[in-house]
């Protein structure tokens, strides 16, 4: 967003806060302000910050101004997606990542953050799911009434970036406390709205949806869905899709084979590489780029924790088959 285009965006809404405070807002005005907020481009002034907590100090007053607007305008479609994808956002970043920084000392203020972190995560995924279910009647209860799946194959690629942002706020929620027996019931139905997404838009986000089912596929045991071959493909179409200028993928795996492998060597390399990605490569995605570097920093400075042996590093299994591949066996 130019300069010109965020002081006319401040000016439209400070217009319309003025108009508010006599009790006889225009719909008009609502929507022209909505408009301003949502057009392209418009996300970039929190995404392309190179500073975390600046932003992350203006996004709780955002959320709130988006959802007084959405009380005068709640069918606007891109605010609707915009407020409750920002919930799911600052849920992550900075409610549920500063949480996971937090030491073992620390074990009530983390339970707490987290337990916040799942709340914003539903926050934003009502917002969301009401959106959707306002241009498909029956949303909400598709899953139960057996009608999901007729239903998906209504939405089209102007829907992803809803279907998206609703699977990802169920499937965050239910990681946080994966007790939840509703949150549980529920997945089914995320996976089944990641995957139109993807059929629908696969290049949406540059990646994004290729990061999550790195996560998704590796996280999970195969009996319930896992696959660490499909883990890896999406884990190589991510950093296509990125141009290696994200280094969110690399976390992914890590995390999600790396750990679990218990492959320390493999882990390290994977988060160096994160560590190496130029963030200012991708103005657009320059904070989001900035926040997993920290976070990579932080899984460095805690493997002990992770990881029984972080010893003497050894090939990862990954190195070694690549350097079996250039072995002679005359």
């Amino acid at each position: 967003m130019s300069m010109r285009s965020l002081f006319r965006n401040v000016a439209i809404f400070a217009f319309a806060t003025v108009f508010a405070s006599s009790c006889s807002i225009d719909r008009m005005a609502v929507r022209a302000v909505a408009d301003a907020l949502t057009s392209d481009g418009g996300s970039t002034v929190f995404t392309g910050d190179d500073d975390p907590e600046l932003v992350g100090d203006a996004i709780p007053f955002a959320i709130k101004m988006y959802e007084s607007l959405l009380v005068k305008a709640p069918d606007h479609e891109k605010l609707v997606v915009a407020t409750g994808s920002m919930f799911v956002m600052y849920a992550n970043a900075f409610v549920q990542a500063r949480a996971e920084t937090l030491s073992q000392d620390q074990f009530q203020e983390r339970k707490d953050q987290l337990g916040r972190a799942k709340r914003l995560y539903l926050r934003g995924r009502s917002l969301l799911a009401d959106g959707l279910e306002r241009k498909y009647p029956g949303f909400r209860t598709a899953s139960k009434d057996g009608k999901l799946v007729a239903l998906l194959k209504k939405t089209t690629k102007a829907d992803v970036p809803s279907l998206y942002w609703v699977a990802a706020a169920s499937l965050a929620a239910f990681s946080l406390d994966p007790f939840d027996l509703q949150l549980g019931v529920n997945v089914p139905e995320a996976k089944a709205l990641m995957a139109r997404a993807y059929e629908l838009d696969p290049d949406f986000g540059n990646g994004t949806l290729d990061d999550f089912y790195v996560s998704f596929y590796g996280a999970l045991p195969s009996g319930l869905g896992g696959d660490r071959a499909l883990a890896k493909k999406h884990f190589e179409l991510a950093l296509k899709k990125t141009g290696g200028k994200s280094a969110g993928p690399y976390l992914s795996y890590a995390q999600a084979i790396s750990i679990p492998d218990q492959d320390y060597p493999g882990f390290k390399k994977l988060l160096d590489q994160a560590l190496a990605v130029d963030v200012n490569a991708d103005p657009a995605n320059r904070l989001a780029n900035i926040i997993s570097q920290r976070k990579a920093r932080n899984l460095l400075a805690t493997a002990s924790d992770l990881f029984i042996d972080t010893g003497d590093e050894q090939p990862s299994a990954d190195e070694k088959n690549e350097s079996n591949e250039g072995v002679s066996t005359k």
